[in-house]
């Protein structure tokens, strides 16, 4: 893996008919261009006059939660050459830019603060777009290809993954309610679709990337340079059943966008922790969360600048699900056994210089996935194994769901003829994508329905369930996914509870009938 890179949970991204007619090499990671790394000369120390060569950085600085910044911390903040961007007072989250490369270690000294750290290595970047592509638009010969039975979305057939968790028989008894809304924190949502303009929830989206909410009317599309990434994972949970396109796990709950990230494809935490704190605040039921947080892939707790950044986001999934909110996010594309003493990790930091370092994983959280109360998801493919790229381990894994897997490794049964999964594209068409990005809909759209079913279920009950209807899965053993004779990875753990499939698969029809 080569950094920098796009940070959203997904594999790659291909217009529908490509896919139909070829053969799918995984990519689990896409490059992105990145800002140069910080210029800091001119600073001498807290107390030094900033010049004008510096390159800003962005902080949270962590205090007791309840309470606003005090007078003391302001004037200690303001010294060290900081300026308050937003303060998160329920959570005791402050968003700082500075351009004094010495501000956290000072600010770190400041009685009543608990915890500071630069959010990034690499400068604020300046306002423009870089160039990613714009996927291929589905034609309609290739719509007309598909042959729709009866009750179904013209291309509902080639959604192999919705009879993998029953969806398809949960929607014979719901679709699911709309009093129901699921915020898709990611790349930004396309809203204007028409498989998501009938459930899109304006009043919950909002774009987050600056750490503070910009709630101008569309802020939270993504650019056309911009990922389709969480256009398609708002379609998976959500596509309406129109008679147009493909249909969501739960076509009849909203959906809304709460975009985290930059236009380089960066999620840093003062974006997210108000990605969560906005969901919080207005009436999101579910968070879907297919992304780690930059720079770190994993944030360890003996640094001080990424305990920091591990607190602020706690706080902010913690104070979610205190309010109601169900957090989902995906478990990571690297095939990574999260429970393992150690990783390598050659990627971090990714918005810099990245250095290979050996973390314990125990210790260095891929957040927010591995955040405590955080429901963790695998991904499966079409036979219902593990994929090939998806992490798992022992303790981790919370539970498994469709993320698609190379056609090779895992074939559909017909009509589908890709492993991957079809989802919505901005602008108005269709493609595949795969990953944990991909899995992770899924279950937001089966807790989504559970939701439904149980309209006065805490969080907590909501995962309980989700958790209990799954249906338990055994290890694969031997895991040889490309048929090497080689073992690709190792599950440990019984048919109920393991390190592949935690709890079990995502199952859509228990969670409308139990």
């Amino acid at each position: 893996m080569t950094a920098p890179q796009t940070r959203s949970r997904r594999v790659i991204a291909i217009p529908l008919g490509m896919a139909l007619a070829t053969a799918l090499a995984f990519l689990p990671n896409v490059s992105a261009s990145a800002a140069p790394a910080p210029d800091t000369a001119g600073v001498a120390d807290a107390a030094a006059k900033i010049s004008a060569e510096a390159t800003p950085l962005s902080y949270v600085v962590n205090i007791r939660a309840g309470h606003g910044p005090s007078s003391q911390v302001k004037k200690a903040i303001a010294r060290a050459g900081g300026t308050i961007v937003t303060s998160y007072d329920k959570i005791g989250v402050i968003v700082v830019h500075s351009s004094n490369a010495d501000f956290a270690k000072t600010i770190r000294k400041v009685r009543g603060v608990e915890s500071a750290g630069s959010t990034r290595t690499a400068p604020l970047p300046a306002q423009s777009t870089t160039d990613v592509g714009t996927p291929k638009v589905l034609t309609s010969e290739q719509v007309a290809d598909v042959d729709a039975a009866a009750g179904q979305d013209p291309l509902e057939p080639l959604q192999w993954d919705l009879p993998a968790i029953k969806a398809d028989k949960a929607h014979e008894k719901t679709l699911g309610s709309k009093k129901v809304t699921v915020a898709v924190i990611d790349t930004g949502v396309d809203d204007t679709h028409p498989d998501i303009a009938p459930n899109f929830d304006r009043d919950a989206s909002v774009n987050c990337v600056s750490g503070k909410p910009d709630t101008t009317d569309g802020a939270w599309r993504p650019s056309a340079a911009e990922s389709p990434h969480g256009t398609h994972v708002a379609g998976e949970i959500a596509a309406a059943k129109n008679g147009i396109g493909v249909t969501g796990v739960a076509p009849g709950v909203k959906v809304s966008g709460i975009k985290v990230s930059t236009t380089a494809g960066f999620f840093y935490t003062e974006a997210v922790v108000c990605g969560f704190m906005w969901a919080a605040t207005h009436g999101v039921d579910v968070t879907n969360n297919s992304y780690y947080t930059d720079p770190w892939y994993f944030n360890c707790k003996n640094d001080p600048d990424q305990k920091a950044l591990v607190e602020a986001i706690s706080r902010a999934t913690k104070y979610a699900e205190k309010k109601g909110t169900v957090n989902v996010a995906a478990a990571g594309n690297e095939n990574y056994d999260l429970s393992a003493d150690e990783i390598t990790d050659p990627v971090s930091p990714n918005d810099s210089t990245p250095s290979e370092r050996v973390i314990d994983p125990s210790e260095c959280l891929d957040i927010p996935t591995q955040l405590p109360g955080v429901v963790t998801v695998a991904a499966t493919g079409a036979k219902g194994i593990k994929s090939s790229f998806s992490n798992h381990g022992l303790g981790v894994i919370d539970i498994a769901a469709p993320g698609g897997d190379s056609t090779r490794f895992q074939t559909p049964a017909p009509p589908a003829t890709s492993g991957l999964i079809l989802g919505p594209l901005p602008g108005g068409s269709w493609g595949y994508m795969a990953g944990t990005s991909m899995a992770s809909p899924h279950v937001a759209g089966v807790a989504a329905l559970i939701k439904s079913t149980h309209p006065h279920a805490s969080a907590a009950k909501v995962k309980a369930l989700l958790y209990a209807e799954a249906d338990a899965t055994p290890c694969t053993k031997p895991y040889d996914i490309d048929g090497d004779g080689k073992v690709d990875a190792v599950c440990e753990g019984p048919k109920n509870y393991n390190g592949f499939y935690g709890w079990g698969t995502a199952d859509a029809l228990d969670a409308v009938t139990k």
